[in-house]
């Protein structure tokens, strides 16, 4: 709600159940700073009930939010079906979800490439819109790569927050824990996947999800697919003279279009796949991991299914909350109605 506020908007925040009190520790910052009451207006209520009075009201003016697809396809439906109520066209603008991608071509730095598959994939859980979610990694470097990759995994803690040198934490709900194991449970069993890395959870002592490696053995598998928002990573195994063929699978597999990063050393093939791929990532990383975008430093957002694209951290995302008038003032007003053409010629 900051960005709307900061534009001179009133604004009301109504954040996740899940997110009360991160919520309301961020608000206890807002009014220490000096915030005056009634600018930025943090309300606890369910979703349903919210929508139901914002988005019927004359003076609703804007949305700025953050969340599922489905919810906010379903938000800008309710908006269209009440727009001859409101005093004004509202602006929307949505930050969705994400099935971000790594792509690595033969030249790709293995050990590079390996931290940047488990930092990407299992910071945060993997609970980042950002998060690298499904790989692509040429079968000539794989087996390297897998071997890097489950020796650093194997040495991944997991427990509390209140201990730091954890480095996986539990997700941060039961129904999160449930979607996440049923989606694990069903790699185990299917033919065309296959679990390599953890596969563990353990909801007894809180919602830990292990960090989870699945080989997928078709390109279009149901994880390569659906945004999972958990410590889930999907790599699929492409043959090297099938690059182009598995670029145009990177650009048609996933609705979204959030986050994606190249790994190369190919200067040739990173602006080849950068401009293969423009249309898939809002956000792309070359030789990076797909996440960590700052405010300020790199703006954040995708289009597709991910979102509006407006760019959050960015001036273009802080335009959208201004109305812009134009103001001329003339100083040398006419007292003639007629312009020159309506003289008569003079010979």
């Amino acid at each position: 709600p900051a960005a709307p506020a900061m534009m001179g908007n009133v604004a009301v925040w109504k954040p996740s159940k899940t997110a009360v009190y991160s919520a309301g520790v961020i608000m206890e910052i807002f009014k220490e700073a000096g915030l005056p009451d009634g600018v930025i207006n943090l309300v606890y209520a369910s979703g349903p009930v919210a929508a139901d009075t914002v988005l019927t009201h004359p003076d609703f003016a804007g949305i700025h939010f953050t969340g599922s697809t489905a919810v906010f396809q379903s938000i800008w439906k309710t908006i269209g079906e009440n727009i001859y109520k409101y005093k004004s066209y509202p602006r929307i603008v949505g930050e969705t979800g994400g099935k971000d991608f790594i792509f690595a071509d033969p030249t790709a730095k293995k050990r590079e490439l390996a931290i940047a598959m488990l930092r990407g994939a299992f910071e945060y859980q993997g609970q980042k819109c950002s998060a690298a979610s499904r790989c692509y990694v040429p079968a000539s470097i794989w087996p390297e790569v897998k071997e890097i990759f489950g020796a650093e995994l194997a040495t991944v803690k997991m427990g509390p927050v209140e201990d730091f040198t954890n480095f996986v934490n539990a997700v941060i709900d039961e129904s999160s824990f449930d979607k996440l194991k049923g989606f694990i449970d069903r790699a185990k069993e299917d033919e065309d996947a296959e679990v390599i890395f953890g596969g563990n959870c353990d909801k007894s002592v809180g919602y830990f999800v292990e960090p989870t490696v699945i080989l997928a053995k078709k390109p279009d598998y149901i994880t390569m697919k659906e945004e999972l928002f958990g410590p889930v990573l999907t790599v699929y195994v492409y043959e090297d003279e099938d690059m182009d063929a598995t670029l145009d699978l990177v650009d048609t597999t996933s609705i979204y279009a959030l986050t994606g990063a190249v790994w190369s050393q190919s200067r040739y093939n990173i602006e080849k796949i950068a401009k293969r791929l423009e249309n898939c990532a809002g956000n792309f990383y070359i030789n990076d991991k797909p996440t960590g975008a700052v405010v300020g430093q790199q703006p954040f957002g995708g289009a597709r299914g991910s979102g509006t694209d407006d760019k959050a951290g960015s001036i273009f995302n802080m335009l959208r909350w201004t109305a812009i008038r134009t103001i001329k003032e003339n100083f040398v007003p006419p007292v003639d109605y007629t312009y020159p053409n309506f003289q008569p010629d003079n010979e």
